[in-house]
């Protein structure tokens, strides 16, 4: 005789209420953003709500807010999510160092900037413009901990395992972030700023000499499984493959 199991259906945790009048408390926002991934939008908020929720999450509470003006979109990152995160940070890491390209990593840097009533956090994010890197070194040499003395970033990469809520790519435009690189599904992008304030696809990078379909060959289709393995033949492959490309 055939038996059958009946699971309970799956309930995803309470969304908040497209107007919030108050802060919600750290237990709310863990409540809220209990499935990985999932986001959840509070509609019509304006900057001094952002500033005053984001500045009360603690640091590590692995609860992400990104502001593009008017919606504030909040989103708890899952493990993949991360994985592939981390993975896209040894890459640039270990690109820049074989190749000898100045370059400073700045992680997950939340980017709150009151001139443009815009912030978010990004999933990596990098300087490589010479003036930058040292606007950087001077406010680190102060021990500076004021995101206001720190120029935007010039490199980006999000990691889409969900649709986004909000306009992400406006934000990056307010910020004058000069390229993003996109993991979307299995796919990734890279995007250009242009002149006309928005982000077009090219094949390769301005930043680093490498193409969007080879980046997705080391973050998706590489055996990743083993950290130093898979960065020995990266290391190997940035010298073989991405040295000569670079101008002499």
């Amino acid at each position: 005789m055939n038996s059958t199991t009946t699971r309970p259906p799956v309930v995803p945790p309470p969304s908040p209420p497209d107007e919030l009048r108050s802060i919600p408390t750290l237990e709310q926002l863990y409540e809220w953003t209990s499935v990985p991934d999932e986001r959840v939008v509070v509609r019509g908020v304006d900057w001094a709500f952002y500033e005053q929720l984001v500045d009360s999450i603690p640091e590590g509470a692995n609860i992400h807010l990104d502001y593009d003006g008017k919606d504030l979109e909040i989103m708890g990152k899952g493990r993949k999510h991360e994985g592939i995160r981390e993975l896209f940070g040894y890459l640039v890491r270990l690109i820049t160092e074989e190749l000898e390209i100045p370059c400073k990593s700045l992680g997950e840097t939340t980017w709150k900037r009151p001139a443009v009533a815009r912030g978010l956090e990004a999933d990596q994010c990098y300087y490589f413009l010479p003036e930058k890197l040292a606007l950087d070194a001077a406010a680190q040499e102060n021990d500076s901990d004021d995101i206001a003395d720190y120029p935007n970033p010039d490199l980006a990469i999000e990691v889409d395992i969900s649709i986004p809520l909000t306009d992400r790519a406006s934000i990056y435009a307010a910020l004058d972030v000069a390229e993003v690189w996109r993991f979307v599904g299995s796919q990734v992008v890279i995007e250009r700023l242009g002149g006309d304030q928005s982000y077009h696809p090219v094949d390769v990078s301005g930043l680093l000499p490498v193409r969007a379909v080879e980046v997705r060959r080391w973050i998706v289709e590489e055996d990743s499984r083993v950290d130093w393995v898979w960065a020995r033949r990266l290391r190997a492959w940035a010298r073989a493959e991405l040295a000569p490309r670079l101008p002499r």
